[in-house]
């Protein structure tokens, strides 16, 4: 077997061994600002497990968001009330070039003010 043909084979391999929840989670996510892990779980269909929540987490990492852990203000107190979810960055990231829709809304007000 030559190198070319390896190559060939090792791309082959890569697509089927490809995500194949990428695909709904981009469509889910276009133009949201921040999603909760349960939402998208159940966008797709899935138990609600840590498994299938690190199996997200990956993918949802490659499309640029980063993971938030939120509480809640309600009754009857804070600490039952945690989400976790994603939300894309407000600042540049320290490996991304340009900035974010939301990040351009902000610097804009703030020079409004005054």
């Amino acid at each position: 077997m030559g190198w070319v043909e390896r190559l060939q084979q090792a791309r082959a391999e890569a697509g089927r061994a490809a995500d194949p929840w990428r695909k709904r989670l981009e469509d889910a996510v276009r133009g949201k600002e921040a999603v909760s892990t349960s939402a998208l779980l159940e966008l797709l269909g899935v138990p609600k497990t840590t498994a299938n929540a690190r199996r997200i987490a990956g993918t949802m990492r490659s499309l640029g968001f980063i993971p938030i852990k939120s509480r809640r203000l309600m009754p009857g107190g804070f600490r039952d009330t945690v989400a976790r979810g994603w939300a894309r960055p407000v600042r540049k990231t320290q490996g991304s070039k340009s900035s974010t829709p939301l990040m351009k809304a902000y610097t804009n007000n703030a020079n409004i003010g005054g």
